[in-house]
């Protein structure tokens, strides 16, 4: 697995898709692929991020991750991404940064990468599953081959269901461990078909 380069982009408010990004990036690395964890540069003005504490609490524990880049989408072969849902999409924050992308999509840059999304909101039908639908038709726009959990492992079914990748509720109390476990699957998932596709 070490032809795998796996860049994990993500966009977090207050935590849950940092998380759930740093536990995608771990399971990948124990794989042997080498990882880029990065996130997408916040869009929201400064005061109003610092008017929230937890908002403002997050800015400061990501504070050495380093912003995502076309250069870091140029450099992977591989691509996992997390959001939150707003109104049954991304967030802006993910929109902006994949808005940029032009450049790169293009010249085919992006293209014949396997590519894999997951996703947060508060409640259980609040936009996960269109969430990461929607970033795996823009993997489509791409030419990336998307790389969906499916019902490949009974972990799918012990975290709630969902085939197209992972969704947690994101209601303040800590990610259960089986959705942790289906984050790791859906990541060494694609990290093989990744290899694969490599080479």
């Amino acid at each position: 697995m070490k032809n795998v380069r796996l860049a994990v982009i993500y966009y977090s408010t207050y935590g849950t898709n940092h998380q759930m990004a740093e536990v995608g990036a771990e399971a990948a690395r124990t794989m042997g692929a080498e990882v880029r964890l990065r996130k997408v540069r916040e869009t929201v003005p400064e005061g109003i991020v610092a008017g929230q504490d937890a908002w403002r609490a997050q800015v400061e524990r990501s504070a050495h991750i380093e912003e995502a880049s076309n250069a870091d989408l140029e450099w992977a072969n591989a691509y996992l991404f997390s959001a939150p849902t707003r109104y049954g999409a991304a967030a802006s924050q993910m929109r902006a940064f994949i808005d940029q992308t032009g450049p790169l999509w293009g010249t085919g840059k992006l293209a014949d990468k396997a590519a894999s999304a997951m996703s947060s909101a508060q409640n259980p039908h609040g936009g996960q599953e269109t969430t990461v639908q929607s970033l795996n038709n823009m993997f489509c726009h791409w030419g990336c081959i998307v790389v969906p959990p499916g019902f490949t492992d009974p972990i799918t079914f012990q975290s709630g269901g969902n085939p197209y990748g992972v969704t947690v509720t994101a209601n303040g109390e800590p990610i259960p461990e089986p959705v942790l476990n289906a984050i790791r699957h859906q990541a060494r998932r694609l990290v093989e078909v990744a290899a694969k596709l490599a080479g």
